[in-house]
């Protein structure tokens, strides 16, 4: 973004500057944490290819790990409430920085010249919100089962099947991923320059790489309910 700024104005002072260079890393460092969860999750979506038994006891697995040390889910319940705080820590600095920005610039620029600047990197914030609700939606649908055609006794694999079996349904995660890979491959592209990892020279292989990393990712995750929604899988 080029501004033009009206004579006098207010420089930024030291400790907002500060500030938001924690906040910006507070936002890069979640978002890979969440980066890392989504190819976690991608890969044991994908065991959906298996069959049922090895689908139900992969997510049997996942509830019962750390058995008999611990008890049932509380690994489980500890990797849930980690995300949780990552997410809401991702969130939070992500309105501090846009209401931040807001504030120093309370009456617009007389000049605003828009620079290379993607429709997913104008959208970042409402893409997030929708994300968010869509993960609301995700965890009722598939985790608990009270938003699925199944209902809550059946099992992840009798859910998965009864809900991508459905268009509706199957076209309203089809529109979530894709907003989360926008959000995804400007995220990564951010990140990089966040913390120090990209410059002139490198921004086009930066720009590259999440380009194609968010497509293989969102691809794995959209190979599930295609599958489903055309008879592949079921």
């Amino acid at each position: 973004m080029v501004t033009v700024t009206q004579p006098g104005q207010r420089r930024t002072p030291k400790v907002a500057k500060t500030n938001s260079v924690a906040k910006k890393a507070v936002v890069a460092v979640t978002g890979i944490i969440m980066v890392l969860y989504l190819i976690a999750h991608m890969i044991g979506n994908l065991k959906v290819f298996a069959g049922r038994e090895s689908f139900n006891g992969y997510s049997e697995w996942i509830r019962t790990i750390g058995e008999p040390a611990v008890p049932a889910q509380t690994t489980l319940t500890i990797i849930r409430i980690v995300l949780l705080t990552v997410v809401i820590a991702h969130a939070w600095a992500v309105i501090s920085l846009w209401r931040q920005a807001k504030r120093a610039r309370p009456h617009g620029y007389v000049t605003k010249k828009a620079v290379a600047q993607s429709y997913a990197s104008r959208t970042m914030r409402w893409g997030g919100v929708i994300v968010g609700l869509f993960i609301i939606y995700h965890i009722l649908d598939l985790t608990m089962g009270v938003a699925n055609p199944e209902g809550p006794n059946g099992t992840p694999y009798d859910r998965l099947i009864a809900g991508f079996s459905n268009p509706l349904i199957t076209a309203v995660y089809v529109l979530a991923l894709v907003l989360l890979g926008m959000h995804l491959r400007h995220g990564i592209w951010s990140a990089t320059q966040t913390l120090g990892q990209s410059n002139k020279r490198r921004e086009r292989t930066v720009n590259l790489f999440a380009l194609v990393f968010s497509v293989v990712l969102i691809g794995g995750f959209l190979i599930v309910p295609f599958s489903v929604l055309f008879g592949l899988v079921g």
